[in-house]
């Protein structure tokens, strides 16, 4: 499972990075009581795709603590950040809980750190940050995690910038009539407890946080980071329609016979270089408001 969700990992961070929206980062950079200095809480990090997007859009000098509850996918950070940085003309350092990432006038050091993010969320991780940060992580936790997330950040009076939330819309062409009900589907799915405080928030997850920062005295911004991929992402659409119908099929057994159908009629519109598939996400910015 962990190489497998690391590929899948792998596989979309370039349609990630794509998507992101650039002015909720400018919004959130702005807010940071340091313009030169930043510490960063990056939750649910992966693989570090996150910090590699954010890097050069933070300020110069960056302490990053990367959490994550795999084991396998914190010891693939290393390579993942020593390969991007060797093409962005960047010298990385390991050492044993992280590495270092030197040049074009900044110095980032990371921390990466193996912990269960199921609530009660641990207060001491916020302490003293000016960021805290995630991506495609908040569908998946409970509204009391995003409440408790919100407290945090508002005790340690971090900015947060979140992005690639789920909001339960995906679209396909060609049109095919169990389009919609693979979503609901997937929509159903989403809502299932993920370990993270109960049953998630799903597609509802980024109206809830701004929900909670608001109530912490936060002011938010949101902003749309959609996936528009077309045929010449063959090998991430694959992966794309297969968790799809894997999630629907499991969701509904006795419909799996219908989405196995479905699945082979969207793998074949792909395979003719036919297939565009559309998935909608949400950014949010949150930062303290001021008196």
């Amino acid at each position: 499972m962990g190489d497998a969700l690391a590929s899948w990992l792998q596989l979309r961070e370039p349609h990630d990075w794509v998507a992101r929206n650039g002015s909720l980062v400018d919004a959130a950079v702005r807010a940071l009581p340091d313009r030169a200095q930043v510490r960063v809480l990056d939750l649910g990090t992966g693989t570090g795709s996150n910090l590699r997007y954010l890097m050069s859009r933070l300020p110069p000098l960056q302490d990053w603590t990367l959490v994550d509850k795999s084991p396998a996918l914190l010891d693939s950070i290393a390579a993942h950040t020593e390969a991007w940085a060797g093409s962005h003309g960047l010298r990385v350092e390991t050492f044993d809980d992280g590495l270092t990432i030197r040049g074009t006038g900044g110095n980032c050091r990371v921390s990466v750190l193996q912990r269960d993010l199921d609530l009660p969320l641990d207060r001491d991780l916020f302490r003293d940050r000016h960021l805290v940060t995630a991506s495609a992580l908040l569908d998946l936790v409970s509204d009391r995690w995003l409440a408790e997330l919100a407290s945090h950040c508002h005790c340690a009076g971090a900015a947060a910038l979140f992005a690639l939330i789920y909001n339960g819309e995906t679209t396909f062409d060609p049109l095919d009539s169990d389009d919609g009900l693979a979503q609901d589907l997937l929509n159903a799915h989403q809502l299932r407890d993920k370990g993270l405080g109960g049953p998630a928030a799903g597609p509802a997850a980024a109206a809830r946080a701004a929900h909670w920062f608001r109530q912490a005295g936060f002011e938010v911004l949101e902003a749309t980071s959609n996936w528009d991929v077309d045929a010449s992402a063959a090998a991430f659409q694959r992966e794309l329609i297969d968790g799809l119908a894997s999630a629907a099929a499991e969701q509904q057994p006795d419909c799996a016979a219908r989405i196995t159908a479905w699945r082979a009629r969207r793998l074949q519109h792909l395979a003719a270089g036919r297939s565009r598939v559309g998935v909608g996400h949400l950014d949010l910015a949150a930062w303290p408001r001021r008196a």
